[in-house]
């Protein structure tokens, strides 16, 4: 195992410069989750890990070695992409094992190291099968058992559950953290999808445009967003922002003044931001804040209602055996000061107290 540290690591293509100066350090053993829209550099930054794609400026190094101009194969990774790349005239078993007989290991240890993969993924009794006997799921697995069985110092997983059904990418992410808490190797682990990063991640970086956005836990991206687009992008729905002008203890925007129960860190224009979990509806009273009913969704356990609170639209979380606010209906939400986060409208990064 060892650590992987970017130390301004930058990627251009002629004059279009897509990544731009990333420094951050991954600890050994730990499982860190890139995450962030499509073209925002992540899968880059992976590929560049792998050697896949070269470096433009500032180092990459894995434990002690810098591997800036140390080949894909002597990098001691295994990648598991997004699509499986089985070869379809073989057995999941030398699938799992033909990298093991190219570097002409054992046989003996070839075989000790594709069953204990293969334990470890539920796919003992599938070695016999060629991958079109399999689901996409199991396919998946051998593309993971294929590295696996590397016994690498750090493993690269570049979105490979994009291809399978809602279901299966929910078995599929409790097999991956059963695999970590197993195997302990380092891991980078690239997806669009919030929900992957947030139940994958001990850490996650958040990338936009090519940049890092905000590094750090689960817990503390979603309670403590560094920029409005950390706030916007993770959290399902997004954070509510609204922007607007704070006097006192009044938020005025979209020609409306909102009543504020303790004031802002600073006076003037900012934006204001609130997850729809946090917007508590109550019964009628004078400083609360008046949401007319747009839309209600019906999700099962919960319930998104949908509305305009300056001008602006403005969701709320609402348990799912509550029952629903009619369309057309006025609510009043109750605001605590602990759930209210605050951003600059010219740099978009958080304001604190």
């Amino acid at each position: 195992m060892a650590s992987v540290s970017f130390r301004q690591v930058r990627k251009s293509y002629g004059d279009l410069e897509i990544i731009h100066g990333v420094t951050m350090e991954i600890a050994d053993g730990e499982f860190v989750v890139i995450v962030g829209p499509s073209g925002c550099g992540k899968s880059t930054l992976l590929r560049m890990v792998a050697g896949l794609e070269e470096i433009s400026g500032g180092e990459i190094a894995i434990g002690d070695r810098v591997v800036n101009r140390i080949e894909p194969a002597q990098r001691d990774i295994a990648m598991v992409f997004q699509n499986y790349a089985l070869y379809p005239h073989m057995s999941v078993y030398d699938n799992m094992a033909y990298g093991l007989k190219i570097a002409k290991l054992p046989r003996d240890e070839i075989e000790q190291r594709v069953q204990k993969a293969a334990k470890i993924l539920e796919l003992s009794e599938f070695l016999g099968r060629k991958p079109r006997q399999l689901s996409g799921g199991q396919r998946q697995r051998v593309a993971m058992g294929r590295a696996i069985v590397r016994m690498p110092k750090v493993y690269l997983f570049d979105e490979p559950l994009s291809n399978l059904d809602a279901k299966l990418r929910a078995q599929t992410r409790i097999e991956i953290q059963k695999l970590h808490a197993d195997l302990g190797t380092t891991s980078l682990f690239v997806t669009h999808d919030q929900v992957e990063a947030m139940t994958l991640a001990q850490r996650m970086i958040v990338m936009n445009a090519g940049e890092v956005e905000q590094i750090g836990t689960p817990e503390q991206v979603y309670h403590e967003p560094a920029t409005t687009f950390v706030a916007s992008f993770i959290g399902s729905p997004p954070m509510n922002l609204i922007e607007g002008v704070a006097r006192g203890t009044r938020f005025e925007a979209g020609g409306e003044s909102l009543e504020l129960p303790v004031a802002p860190p600073r006076e003037g224009p900012l934006v204001l931001g609130m997850r729809p979990e946090h917007a508590d509806i109550v019964a009628d009273h004078p400083g609360g804040w008046k949401l007319r009913v747009e839309v209600v969704e019906m999700l099962g356990a919960e319930r998104l209602v949908y509305g305009r609170l300056c001008g602006q639209l403005f969701t709320v979380r609402i348990e799912g055996t509550r029952p629903p606010p009619r369309v057309g209906e006025t609510l009043t939400l109750e605001e605590r000061p602990e759930h209210l986060h605050w951003f600059d409208p010219g740099t978009r990064r958080r304001v604190e107290r």
